[in-house]
C-alpha cells in the first residue's frame, strides 16, 4: 500500500516559533524563526535551536579551514508551537476563510497569522 505524500504542517517558513519539548524547552523555551520545512520527514529548521558542534577536517585543496563549526539541526515539527504576532503567546492554529481565502488564525486572540 502506497503512503500519501500530501503532508501538511502547522508551520511555514518565516513563522516565529517556540520550542515546547526537548532540551531547548527549558526556562520557557527557545524562540526563533523557521528557516526551512521538510514535509517528507515532518521536521523544521529553526534559527538558534538544536545547535550542535561539528568537527570539520581541513582540506587545503578545496580551501576549507578545519575547526569546530556550529550547525543548526532540524527538530520535529510537533515540538514547536507558533507564537502569535499580535498577542505574543504560543498558540495552536485554527483555520478560517476570510475574503475568500483560507487563512491561519490564532486560537487565543482570533487574529490572523498569515500576512
Amino acid at each position: 500500500m502506497a503512503k500519501s505524500t500530501n503532508k501538511k504542517l502547522h508551520v511555514k517558513v518565516g513563522d516565529r516559533v517556540i520550542v515546547i519539548s526537548g532540551k531547548d524547552s527549558k526556562n520557557g523555551g527557545k524562540q526563533g524563526n523557521v528557516k526551512a520545512v521538510d514535509l517528507k520527514n515532518g521536521k523544521v529548521l529553526v534559527d538558534g535551536v538544536n545547535v550542535v558542534t561539528k568537527a570539520q577536517k581541513a582540506n587545503p585543496m578545496a580551501g576549507i579551514q578545519g575547526g569546530l563549526n556550529k550547525i543548526a539541526r532540524p527538530v520535529d515539527a510537533s515540538k514547536v508551537m507558533i507564537c502569535c504576532p499580535s498577542c505574543d503567546k504560543p498558540t495552536r492554529v485554527k483555520h478560517a476563510v476570510k475574503d475568500g481565502k483560507k487563512v491561519r488564525v490564532c486560537a487565543k486572540c482570533g487574529e490572523t497569522i498569515d500576512v
